[in-house]
């Protein structure tokens, strides 16, 4: 397929001077396609005719949705997410949205089936997100698939994430904003990791902590940093 340059979001206005009126603000994406159209069974003709305004870097501008999940199917990383919902947590979305980021195999939701996709902001589409309807259908899908169970959260026997060597073929899991893992998950876990902290709170969000321990997976398998 042919890939020809594909034009960049416009920058965002200035701010508009004291007391002057408000500048307007910069659309989001790109316009229709300028000039000779591109040849290719990615490009979508009715973003290149009307313009594409989705949260998508540049590389998948006026690309088909099928086009885009295939390529990031060809090279989506070897970890996997998972978070318990219980109680509705509202972090789901934020947790999803990073794993789209970081490009992770799959997400998987253990409980209940409904989750909050507002903080997602619409990457679920790009991202498969698998549902478990308790622990044990999780863990026996992850021993199934030889994935390790790395349970996230503060425990007496957690070790430091900073020092542990997080394995290539693995499965991050984060619990419910305020309880934390369940014990389900805790016992079914190779090893459960903390995050080292140096203020006042106990806890950083689950989200948050979904971010760090990403990085972490990519800083040691994608950059090759030894802990």
């Amino acid at each position: 397929m042919t890939d020809p340059q594909t034009p960049t979001a416009p920058a965002s206005p200035p701010d508009s001077p004291s007391g002057g009126e408000p500048e307007p603000k910069a659309e989001v994406g790109v316009g229709p396609w300028e000039g000779e159209l591109p040849v290719g069974e990615h490009w979508d003709p009715d973003l290149l005719a009307d313009g594409d305004r989705r949260n998508v870097v540049d590389k998948y501008r006026y690309w088909k949705h099928e086009a885009i999940v295939a390529d990031l199917d060809s090279k989506r990383h070897d970890f996997h997410i998972a978070i318990e919902n219980w109680q509705h947590d509202l972090n789901i979305g934020t947790v999803v949205r990073t794993a789209n980021a970081f490009l992770a195999k799959e997400v998987h939701i253990i409980g209940r089936r409904r989750w909050n996709r507002r903080g997602a902001m619409v990457t679920d589409r790009y991202q498969h997100v698998r549902h478990h309807p308790t622990v044990e259908d999780f863990v026996a899908w992850a021993q199934g698939e030889g994935l390790a169970i790395i349970g996230i959260d503060i425990f007496p026997d957690s070790v430091p994430l900073e020092t542990y060597d997080l394995p290539k073929n693995c499965v991050l899991v984060f619990g419910q904003e305020g309880p934390g893992l369940t014990p389900e998950v805790h016992e079914a876990a190779l090893d459960t990791l903390s995050i080292e902290q140096f203020g006042s709170t106990r806890s950083i969000n689950a989200a948050s902590a979904a971010a760090i321990a990403m990085h972490a997976w990519i800083r040691r398998h994608v950059f090759s940093q030894s802990v």
